[in-house]
């Protein structure tokens, strides 16, 4: 594919899992071209280097705007943290690059003046807690089942190295039942806790269940009760290339998108 109609794309975060495992498909995408990536501390280094990728020739640098502004790509994909996830998006915007976010810990309030921003810019982006097909299915199905099913818990897995509890996709899943739901506090009227935390956080009366454990990847369990009935939706991801699909999809998407939308579910057709 001819060089100059490829998909510009900067990855920040490439030593994480996910940002590691965007740059490969990225590498192996033909519509797509990895300009550069974003790194603290390795500033001036190739990314085939850092990551042992074969003919992937990408400079990596320290500071996002200095990126930006020479490489001037299409989209910035970041896998990083908080943070650093604002600071990007943000850089994003001014240099007017469509913006694919991945990291969690954005609250309603920064999400509508990104979006309001973006909007003036006619700029296109996403932040998605989650980039997998079947996970975004699970809350939309959630969503669904909510209205019949008041008496919802979510049960969340993620490997130990996740900082977030819960994760973005438990507390995504939470807000689209909320749209449903009839408010509910559930459990005995006269509940207690005798170990504090034992029940999980209440999010809108419903109740949301973080687990950490070497050997998980990405799972969640939506769990439904009713008299003599009960609906289990759950969703596993095994290895990170479950998410690359949507990540892909979000990019295509993006470049066509005139705002900033929170949610795969929102571009899915």
């Amino acid at each position: 594919m001819d060089e100059t109609k490829k998909i510009r794309i900067v990855v920040a975060g490439p030593r994480g899992r996910m940002g590691a495992e965007t740059i490969r498909m990225i590498h192996r995408t033909p519509e797509f071209s990895l300009s550069a990536a974003v790194d603290d501390g390795n500033d001036s280094a190739n990314v085939g280097d850092l990551l042992g990728i074969s003919g992937l020739n990408a400079r990596v640098y320290s500071d996002i705007e200095d990126c930006l502004s020479a490489e001037q790509p299409d989209v910035l994909i970041d896998f990083t943290n908080p943070e650093a996830g604002k600071k990007n998006l943000q850089a994003a915007i001014d240099f007017g690059v469509r913006p694919v976010i991945g990291t969690s810990g954005f609250s309603n309030e920064e999400v509508a003046d990104y979006q309001k921003q973006m909007g003036e810019k006619k700029l296109g982006g996403i932040i998605a807690p989650n980039f997998a097909i079947g996970a975004v299915l699970v809350m939309k199905f959630s969503q669904m089942a909510a209205k019949y099913f008041p008496d919802v818990e979510i049960i969340e897995m993620h490997h130990d190295g996740k900082k977030d509890a819960p994760s973005g996709t438990a507390v995504k899943t939470a807000e689209l039942i909320e749209k449903t739901r009839k408010p509910k506090k559930q459990g005995a009227p006269d509940e207690k806790e005798t170990l504090q935390g034992a029940r999980g956080a209440d999010f809108d009366g419903m109740r949301i269940h973080s687990v950490r454990l070497p050997g998980l990847v990405a799972h969640q369990e939506v769990l439904f009760g009713s008299k003599g009935e009960l609906l289990t939706l759950r969703h596993d991801s095994m290895d990170r290339a479950s998410f690359m699909t949507g990540v892909a999809y979000s990019v295509r998407t993006a470049m066509s998108l005139e705002t900033l939308v929170y949610g795969l579910e929102n571009i899915l057709d």
